[in-house]
């Protein structure tokens, strides 16, 4: 062994920082690269930055169902009634001694999103200072309240609630919902008529009946937040509404200068001319940077437009052609993954809504005649199957399969359970239903 000096001659590619930071910057978002700049600006004494005026003709963002004018008496402020004020209003019909008031807003406090009471007596009366039974008289009077079913613990208990009150005699139905509501749920007909010594016409009564309940008596009191999105780009149609134009949504990014003055102020110094030099490089770069972005995103927007205008004309989801990431890189020239980072985390605002860019791309399924069939036309496809199918007869997977492949789209058993899976849609063992001949 011995130690020798050599010299070699290699290539290989290294990643700046400049480079690592423009890549980064093609997949943040609009409001995203509004921080990025106001932090660079923070850290680079040569970067101004200039306000611009947010509320722009291109940038107001109005719902296609409002176009009706606002009645100023309709639009007036009005106060949200809550789950909480609904009952407690209630309770003013009951005469209550303080503390059972108490105990009755305190188990108010504790009922859950969908109305149910999840926590125990027990530790109700360790809370309060109180005993069991007055917290039983305090349950009890909440599951008078409306709506029916509220201060339920379960599920069962809450469609029980409901049956008694609205069929406080068909002692069939209470049995049905306390002891078959999973059978129930797996529309095992059978199983149920013959434990329950009824026919299955009885049974699919019984079952129309608990579908009129809420299982959730506390949800149209929830009020949902309103989620505000700020559009990453816009696509509008042009003036002869045949055709699209695309524009980035930048009127909010700050105008990007550098402080000349102070810049060759600072550069007659020998000491921090290379050190203000480098700064302005930072400038070049950030400017360069957004601008290739600009076009990047750009360039991409106009193939995808190219490849779904009839389904940014019509909306429907029958209209998505099959699109790739990768057919996008080739066709303007670029990496996938440039592609891939450009779209990601971008928000699209078109004719026909708003919804995430990656909407507008879907994966190929082959077909016997060579023409690729994109994810989302086949799912709108099964779902239209679906909703057209015999209820008492519903279509296995494999049917599904079958009709699809007569659509001229081959996609197996299995595909077809996954995306009947991701469309919330049940088996066919599940979707089944009785049908009840006339007597």
């Amino acid at each position: 062994m011995k130690v020798i000096l050599e010299q070699k001659q290699m290539l290989k590619m290294v990643m700046t920082t400049e480079l690592r930071q423009a890549i980064e910057l093609l997949q943040l978002s609009t409001y995203e690269l509004m921080q990025f700049i106001r932090k660079q600006a923070e850290e680079n004494p040569l970067i101004e930055l200039a306000d611009t005026i947010y509320d722009t003709p291109a940038n107001r963002t109005r719902s296609p169902y409002r176009e009706k004018s606002i009645n100023s008496v309709e639009f007036s402020v009005s106060e949200e009634k809550t789950l909480y004020s609904y009952l407690t209003e209630q309770l003013m019909d009951y005469e209550l001694s303080e503390h059972e008031r108490d105990t009755v807003e305190y188990m108010i406090l504790n009922l859950d999103e969908n109305g149910y009471l999840n926590i125990s007596e027990d530790e109700i009366c360790k809370r309060l200072n109180t005993n069991k039974e007055t917290v039983e008289k305090a349950n009890s009077l909440l599951q008078k309240l409306e709506p029916a079913g509220i201060g339920a613990k379960n599920l069962t208990e809450c469609l029980l609630i409901q049956a008694k009150r609205k069929f406080p005699e068909n002692e069939i139905l209470l049995q049905l919902i306390e002891g078959f509501l999973q059978p129930l749920a797996d529309k095992k007909w059978d199983q149920i008529a013959k434990q329950l010594s009824i026919s299955l016409q009885d049974v699919k009564k019984l079952f129309d009946m608990i579908r009129l309940f809420n299982p959730k008596p506390a949800s149209s009191f929830s009020s949902e937040k309103v989620e505000y999105v700020t559009p990453d780009i816009f696509i509008s149609k042009t003036n002869d509404k045949k055709g699209f134009t695309v524009t980035l949504n930048d009127y909010y990014l700050p105008k990007i200068t550098y402080n000349h003055s102070y810049y060759l102020e600072l550069t007659k110094t020998r000491q921090v001319a290379n050190y203000v030099k480098d700064y302005f490089k930072k400038y070049e770069w950030l400017q360069r940077s957004i601008e290739q972005r600009r076009e990047t995103i750009i360039k991409i927007m106009k193939v995808v437009i190219g490849r779904q205008h009839a389904y940014l004309t019509n909306g429907s989801p029958a209209s998505i052609q099959a699109l790739t990431l990768k057919e996008v890189a080739r066709e303007i020239g670029m990496h996938e993954s440039t592609v891939s980072r450009a779209t990601a985390n971008k928000i699209v605002q078109t004719p026909i809504g708003t919804f995430e860019l990656r909407r507008l791309f879907s994966t190929k399924l082959s077909s016997p005649t060579g023409e690729a069939a994109s994810q989302l036309k086949v799912k709108a496809l099964l779902k239209k199957m679906i909703n057209e199918e015999d209820k008492c007869k519903p279509l296995s997977d494999q049917k599904l399969s079958n009709l699809m492949k007569e659509e001229g789209i081959l996609v197996s058993r299995r595909t077809i359970a996954k995306y009947r899976e991701e469309l919330n849609i049940l088996s066919s063992t599940k979707r089944k239903e009785i049908k009840i001949t006339n007597e």
